[in-house]
């Protein structure tokens, strides 16, 4: 009978909404998108350019990171509901075919019953009884078909957006390199001459052998005083965007002991020195490719390995929160990384090498930098 499979439908359990919210993720990173490219119309007019410009491309990276996570979580959730209508089918097209027998059957038909008055009244008392729960039912289905469209919208929609702010990005990347090259006001200290720089880099046969060998050099008597670096130690904060995937001598997948930090980033993500610092070296080296060596005070180095681009001159002295180079793939980051669209699919991320060495010996990074935010 129609009611019977209409009961059997009721008895079984509904998927229930995720308590995720991607939609309202999705509007607070386009929210974020919308700041920053407004953050990148002021800092053409900004008495700092570097600082304003270096601000404005870790707001699109974060306004970037939020959408394509929401647009992750709303992918999940629509194959979710897509995956509980295909596991539930049977069961709703009886439900669906229950609903229709009854709308299209006069309602004095319905409660009729070949027993009787008796049976017919039982009837009565049934069908009172499942109407709330066929009413709760069908406004189960409408909110999660509902819920499909707008998650489906969400998506078509955001391509658009990502595009705008990929190009903002890359807009605020162009003029930050343009800044760098046009700033002239940074203190400097005399560091290694050229002859001895290269024979240090020629002599060099990995990167920690060459960062002992700079460690070595005598210091600049004249060079700008900076803060003491020592009182940093657990409140520094990662010089980039990301994730830590692998600790201090903690084995790769061929068993190689690195002494510092991998650190994952996304495709062109800016690098910024977390204290004043003074750069000992940047450029090429061994198949590190670009690296970074700072100085943030007498006896200790920042090793940066990794980036793509790197900013400034030898022997700048910069103040905290500079940008000192960029990520590589910039130029072929997507706008919708498979990630967001398809089960298992994995974003091109990047991956910095980061060393703090004390002396002539590396130690553990995690010892000196907050690890707890992304």
């Amino acid at each position: 009978m129609r009611l019977a499979a209409l009961l059997l439908c009721l008895a079984l359990p509904v998927a229930a909404q995720s308590a995720a919210a991607p939609d309202d993720m999705a509007r607070r990173a386009a929210a974020q998108l919308q700041q920053a490219a407004a953050g990148l119309e002021r800092a053409g007019s900004a008495r700092d350019r570097v600082a304003a410009l270096t601000r404005t491309i870790r707001a699109y990276e974060a306004g970037l990171a939020a959408m394509r996570e929401g647009l992750r979580r709303a992918s999940a959730r629509e194959r979710t509901i897509r995956e509980s209508f295909e596991v539930e089918r049977l069961r709703l097209e009886q439900l669906i075919g229950a609903l229709q027998s009854m709308h299209s059957s006069p309602e004095a038909l319905l409660l009729l019953h070949p027993s009787g008055a008796l049976g017919t009244a039982r009837s009565g008392m049934v069908l009172s009884d499942v109407t709330p729960a066929l009413h709760a039912e069908v406004e189960e289905l409408r909110a999660r078909l509902e819920e499909l469209a707008t998650l489906r919208a969400l998506q078509d929609g955001a391509a658009q957006t990502l595009e705008e702010a990929l190009r903002g990005v890359q807009e605020a990347r162009t003029r930050l390199s343009q800044a760098i090259s046009d700033r002239t006001e940074l203190p400097r200290r005399v560091t290694e001459d050229p002859a001895q720089m290269r024979r240090l880099i020629e002599s060099a046969d990995t990167l920690e052998g060459f960062a002992t060998s700079l460690a070595s050099l005598p210091a600049d008597p004249a060079a700008p005083d900076l803060p003491d670096f020592a009182a940093a130690k657990g409140d520094l904060e990662l010089p980039v965007r990301g994730t830590v995937r692998r600790g201090f001598r903690e084995p790769d997948a061929a068993g190689i002991r690195r002494p510092g930090l991998l650190v994952e980033t996304a495709p062109g993500a800016v690098v910024t020195t977390p204290w004043p610092a003074t750069i000992r070296y940047l450029g090429p080296l061994l198949d590190y490719g670009n690296v970074m060596i700072l100085e943030p005070s007498g006896g200790y180095l920042l090793v940066f390995a990794g980036l793509d681009q790197v900013y400034g001159r030898a022997g700048d002295v910069l103040p905290a929160g500079s940008p000192i180079g960029l990520m590589p793939g910039a130029d072929r980051a997507p706008a919708i990384p498979a990630a967001a669209t398809e089960p298992g699919g994995q974003a091109p991320d990047e991956t910095l090498y980061l060393e703090l060495r004390e002396g002539d010996a590396p130690v553990d990074p995690r010892q000196w930098f907050r690890l707890d935010e992304d």
